[in-house]
């Protein structure tokens, strides 16, 4: 899979090529049924499969306050399309220049010019150019005039209800974590490096693998059983906290990992932490000494959750 950054850095394929837009956060089971159709038109036209997407989200880019938190940051998105076949993942920087495009400069500059655009697929919900006054019909419509296809998925449900990056996020939030599974199609996980931290953990018999989120919001908070991944053995099994650390004062919100069996140096790998199980929620302690005795009990419920 070859990733192209900018406008700037592409050129257009002679042949022309199947794409599909979005964020695709989460890359969910819906996402993955566009993935599909691309993938197979593109084989289909002996043509390049090809995904556009944008940093930041165009939603990040005008939400002022706070903001939803992703699902997958762009190397973990990065990591899962990997397993669907696109050739091509094309990300623009998605700012004023961008968003001041009319919605007909961005088909006939970015979609013919610059990608020269042969199968379009999108979302029921798709929109794009300056207000989101483009959506599917005008796309039609301007595919009998530069000669592409264009193709609508409809809306993939699971119970009823649509498969969406909201619905995924919402599971998370209350601690579904096997419902989340179903939407996106395998357990949900987060990946970082393994940094040092202040090492109060192996004060207590509990070091942990200290992992930065680089997330403005995370999408989970609190203790969880966990499974690693990236490292030897793996998955080894473990106990998480994701938040802020209140007992020690803490002020970014981190994750923080502490295997069982396992005593390997592993700073600076880079790792996967797939989330298994909710155990609680993150709370203020009194002391450290009662820290100590609430990590105890966590890391009983994960074991007994891994029946080790």
């Amino acid at each position: 899979m070859q990733l192209i950054r900018g406008l700037h850095n592409l050129q257009a394929d002679p042949r022309g090529c199947v794409v599909t837009i979005g964020n695709f956060d989460g890359v969910h089971l819906g996402h993955q049924e566009v993935l599909a159709q691309v993938v197979d038109k593109a084989a289909e036209l002996s043509l390049p499969s090809v995904l556009m997407t944008f940093e930041p989200y165009p939603s990040e880019f005008f939400q002022h306050g706070e903001i939803p938190p992703r699902l997958t940051r762009f190397r973990e998105k990065m990591e899962v399309l990997r397993r669907f076949s696109i050739e091509r993942v094309i990300s623009l920087r998605f700012d004023e220049s961008l968003c001041s495009l009319e919605a007909d400069e961005f088909i006939q500059q970015i979609l013919v010019e610059k990608l020269a655009a042969r199968y379009v697929v999108i979302g029921d919900d798709f929109r794009f150019g300056k207000g989101r006054t483009g959506d599917f019909a005008m796309l039609k419509a301007a595919g009998k005039q530069y000669d592409f296809e264009v193709a609508s998925m409809h809306t993939f449900e699971i119970m009823g209800d649509r498969v969406s990056s909201t619905r995924i996020r919402s599971a998370l939030q209350s601690g579904e974590l096997g419902f989340a599974e179903q939407l996106l199609g395998r357990p949900y996980r987060m990946s970082g490096r393994v940094a040092h931290g202040d090492k109060r953990g192996r004060t207590i018999g509990f070091p942990t693998a200290n992992i930065h989120l680089h997330r403005k919001a995370s999408p989970v908070r609190g203790v969880y059983a966990v499974e690693m991944y990236g490292v030897d053995g793996e998955p080894v099994p473990g106990v998480a906290n994701v938040g802020i650390r209140p007992t020690v004062n803490g002020t970014r919100a981190q994750l923080e990992v502490h295997l069982f069996g396992f005593s390997d140096d592993i700073y600076g790998r880079h790792v996967q932490v797939e989330f298994r199980h909710k155990l609680r929620e993150e709370q203020r302690f009194e002391s450290f000494d009662a820290l100590k005795a609430q990590i105890e009990k966590d890391a009983l419920k994960a074991k007994e959750f891994f029946k080790i």
